[in-house]
């Protein structure tokens, strides 16, 4: 969704200017500016694209599709610090090929990819719990009243460490009131995990709303990477 996003000018310009309005965000909602972490999601962008804002100054990066994630993993490698993020979702035949490339998961919504996962490698993966706030199947999260049940069995799991839940905001309803919901849920997430404060919320169109709900990591892809091209 660009729907009043301003996507002229170059990278480095769209960076900026996102890197300003998250400031400006993170300010007004009266939060330090270390608290939020900025993840640019590359999908459809060439690997040319990462490495463009690898020397901008990005470290996060994140894809939603395993193939297109571990293509760009393997041509980035050289990259020192890029840390790859998958946020779309993943299938639990793929998910130990994603503990390869992936610094962290943020769409753990089912048993299968959570066992797939788990994995005592001598890696530790960050993982969110992906919570579902419109109840919409094909957009993938657990119901929010099966959280707890879904955190105790990742809390359980090996080589998976669990950073927090995240979401997608429901598609034609204000984001906020949604954000806030998931604040709830991390708060249920914290009784039984107390260092699982993060929030992964908010994308190019939303994301000082998620900023003020008290999201800690932003998903921001268009506002900064421009229109996508064509998938292949």
């Amino acid at each position: 969704m660009t729907d009043g996003l301003d996507l002229g000018g170059d990278l480095g310009e769209r960076l900026a200017r996102v890197a300003s309005g998250v400031d400006d965000a993170v300010r007004a909602a009266g939060r330090r500016p270390d608290e939020v972490t900025t993840i640019v999601v590359t999908k459809f962008h060439p690997a040319s694209v990462v490495r463009a804002l690898h020397a901008l100054g990005v470290r996060d990066v994140a894809e939603n599709r395993h193939q297109e994630a571990q293509a760009k993993s393997t041509e980035t490698a050289d990259l020192e610090g890029l840390r790859w993020h998958f946020v779309g979702q993943l299938q639990s035949k793929k998910a130990r090929q994603a503990r390869r490339y992936a610094a962290a998961v943020h769409s753990l919504d089912r048993d299968s990819v959570v066992d797939a996962l788990a994995v005592d490698d001598g890696r530790v993966l960050d993982g969110f719990v992906q919570v579902s706030l419109d109840g919409q199947e094909g957009r993938g999260g657990v119901p929010e009243s099966d959280v707890e049940r879904l955190v105790e069995r990742l809390l359980a799991a090996d080589g998976v460490r669990l950073r927090g839940v995240m979401a997608v905001a429901p598609l034609g309803e204000p984001a906020r009131p949604a954000f806030a919901r998931l604040r709830g849920v991390s708060e249920r997430v914290r009784s039984l995990a107390p260092e699982a404060v993060a929030i992964s919320a908010g994308m190019s169109h939303d994301y000082a709303d998620a900023v003020v709900e008290g999201a800690t990591h932003l998903r921001i892809g268009t506002a900064i990477t421009g229109p996508r091209p064509e998938a292949g």
